[in-house]
């Protein structure tokens, strides 16, 4: 490192995030620029899996001198929440993709989003060594995706099948990759010349929509000089009104020297981005926690973006002690006494603090908007293998949800499960893991139990009487009910139709509490809903009747006449809308009549151009993994919300499945 990160520094530090789709080599453009800044890398443990990163990677570095914070955010669109956290929490982004404009459509998600929060933005594209066609036409695929105008900045030497150098656009220079050392200065080669015309006309049209001074040169066909075009193009990048392109190798360290350069000269400063939030950059110190970690040991670390002022260790922010500041030094964690405006930093112990909060000033914390988490596709049922741990796993999920929002906890109702669901099967995976190596619980997870309902098809009148006699005071009830079947969604409704005290007024409240419980377990063990239960007739005795008797004599009644009323197993039916990009809305439309969905219709996605939003009505059961059959189909991109929308006859072959497995468990019961 040129400069210690404990020093005070000249130059406000600035942050930037490496987003982009799984398999582009972020993690390794990351390692890359770290050599590139003298800085070895250093990897946080547990932060990959099967060569995957899996959690955002915060370092520091310096480079010529300029502190810089970068985050490598997770490319698996299980885990585009944290890239969208650290997006709105750095000065920019540099979109990481391949040279395949197939592949272009993989990065339209996180364009979105960088074009929503207005984050500047550079495309780097890795693996340039694997360009099969022209760089033109990966540019042109990219264009489709974004909002802003994206400009070459650079175009690519051959020698045959080879990438071997470059031409800077702007300055009109070749250069040639060298082996783990800079590139060097050469000849432009002459069957170049037209191609850096071509792409630099393109650079100056655009340039010209923002500099009036700009477009007249360009009217009255005068060339302008490199340093006119430089000081605009770097106004308009730092401003997020266009969109640089660079090429390169990071596992060949090409390219990465040339990708630093640019985002020392067209990074926003602090207070640029501060601005842009429209934070007042005068006052007292203002954070925000963009990621909450626990750790095994240590405690609880929150992840924070100083937009205003300065934080020292010891000091209190809205009655929060700040108890340890630490930076990432080529990924390794170092305590420092100080952080400024402009750093990203983990703080210890800020325990009352979630995850999105604004400490240091109320207006602030109106304008930084935290990104909000996208609705779970996939649920797990988990449980403490040990049941001593259940309310240790309790206190567990509740800091997992902290650490990660787009994670959620919810408690099963009928099934008695714990749902634990999330972004797919890796996002779950992950948490699991997590939940094992962090917080010491042993789980079990299987897929949850689709909540099954019952009713009944017809009326009948049943008669049940409970007469015991064990010395002293017996047990004596009589009680006639007629159980009839309601509309759907009307639910349970109880009346009576006494005559004459057959069943005494202070009896029929207890009947009433016995017939609605009985409803929790129907003959298949599912509860039973749209029924209307008629206390009409019965008797009692003076002296062995009780609450507890009718409450008996009911039950039977209920369990004998539910079983002779025609009972029929019910599922849940949910209202779904299936997003994709229209190249795959036919497939989404086959994979969802395949699932014995119902095709409600489909049009364009709200603010999505060339997505669809398809609307089906979908069998819950169908649902658990259609998620991952989804992806499959969709090149990663698709994704569905849901919510329960009514109860139907189930399936016959599935009722018939469902039936004989609860005569099964009640037989060995």
């Amino acid at each position: 490192m040129s400069a210690s990160l404990s020093q005070p520094r000249s130059v406000a530090p600035r942050s930037v995030a490496l987003v982009g789709p799984y398999g582009v080599g972020k993690s390794t453009l990351l390692d890359a620029l770290l050599a590139g800044a003298d800085t070895p890398p250093k990897r946080a443990p547990g932060s990959r899996t099967h060569n995957m990163t899996t959690a955002l990677r915060v370092v520091h570095c310096s480079f010529l001198g300029d502190p810089w914070s970068i985050i490598d955010c997770p490319g698996s669109v299980e885990f585009v929440y944290e890239a969208a956290c650290a997006i709105a929490s750095v000065d920019a982004a540099v979109v990481v993709c391949e040279p395949d404009p197939n592949r272009a459509l993989t990065l339209a998600p996180l364009l979105k989003i960088l074009d929503e929060l207005e984050v500047p933005h550079i495309i780097f594209i890795n693996k340039i060594d694997t360009l099969a066609g022209s760089v033109r036409d990966t540019l042109a695929a990219l264009q489709g995706f974004s909002k802003r105008p994206l400009v070459l900045r650079e175009i690519p030497i051959r020698s045959g099948e080879t990438i071997t150098g470059y031409v800077d656009v702007v300055s009109e220079r070749a250069y040639r990759y060298r082996p783990g050392q800079a590139s060097e200065l050469m000849q432009m080669p002459i069957e170049m010349a037209e191609s850096e015309k071509e792409a630099l006309s393109g650079l100056l049209e655009i340039l010209a929509d923002h500099d009036d001074a700009l477009l007249e040169k360009i009217l009255e066909d005068i060339k302008p000089t490199p340093d006119e075009i430089f000081h605009q193009l770097q106004k308009d990048q730092t401003e997020g009104r266009l969109v640089e392109v660079l090429f390169g190798a990071a596992d060949r360290q090409q390219g990465v020297r040339r990708l630093w350069k640019a985002l020392r000269h067209d990074t926003p400063s602090p207070e640029q981005t501060a601005k842009r939030k429209g934070i007042n950059t005068e006052g007292g110190p203002v954070f925000q926690i963009f990621k909450t970690l626990y750790a095994s040991q240590g405690g609880k670390l929150s992840y924070a973006r100083i937009w205003r002022g300065s934080i020292r260790d010891g000091v209190n922010v809205d009655g929060v002690r700040i108890s340890g500041i630490f930076r990432f030094p080529a990924g390794e964690s170092v305590k420092v006494p100080e952080a400024a405006a402009g750093d990203i930093v983990a703080l210890a112990r800020l325990e009352s603090v979630p995850t999105g909060s604004v400490l240091g000033d109320p207006e602030a914390a109106e304008l930084l908007k935290f990104p909000e988490p996208p609705p779970p596709v996939r649920s797990l049922a988990i449980r403490a293998d040990d049941r001593k741990d259940e309310v240790k796993l309790a206190g567990a999920l509740q800091k997992l949800v902290e650490e990660d929002p787009s994670l959620s906890v919810v408690h099963q109702q009928d099934t008695g499960e714990t749902l634990l669901k999330g972004q797919g099967e890796m996002h779950l995976n992950v948490a699991l893991e997590r939940l094992a190596n962090v917080f010491n619980l042993k789980l079990s997870g299987r897929p949850p139990r689709v909540p099954f309902k019952e009713t009944i098809r017809r009326a009948v009148h049943q008669h049940s009487r409970l007469k015991k006699q064990t010395g002293g005071h017996g047990q004596f009830a009589d009680v006639k009910l007629d159980i009839e079947p309601l509309p759907r969604g009307e639910g349970f409704r109880f009346s009576e139709r006494i005559v004459g005290g057959a069943v005494p007024k202070q009896y029929i409240p207890a009947v009433a509490e016995a017939a609605e419980a009985a409803t929790q377990a129907g003959p298949f063990g599912h509860p039973v809903v749209d029924i209307a239960v008629t206390l009409v007739d019965g008797g009692f005795h003076s002296v062995d009747s009780s609450d507890m008797a009718f409450k008996s004599a009911t039950r039977m009644a209920m369990t004998e006449g539910l079983a002779k009323a025609d009972p029929v197993l019910l599922e849940p039916i949910d209202h779904v809308i299936v997003s994709v990009p229209n190249d795959y809305t036919a497939a989404a439309q086959r994979l969802i009549t395949g699932r014995r969905g119902r095709i409600l219709g489909y049009g364009e996605k709200p603010g999505w151009p060339g997505w669809d939003d398809v609307e089906a009505l979908m069998p819950e059961a169908e649902l658990q993994d259609f998620i991952i059959e989804l992806r499959s189909q969709t090149m990663g991109l698709g994704t569905y919300r849901h919510e329960f929308d009514h109860l139907e006859e189930a399936y016959p072959p599935l009722a018939e499945r469902v039936i004989q497995e609860a005569m099964a468990n009640r037989q060995s019961s």
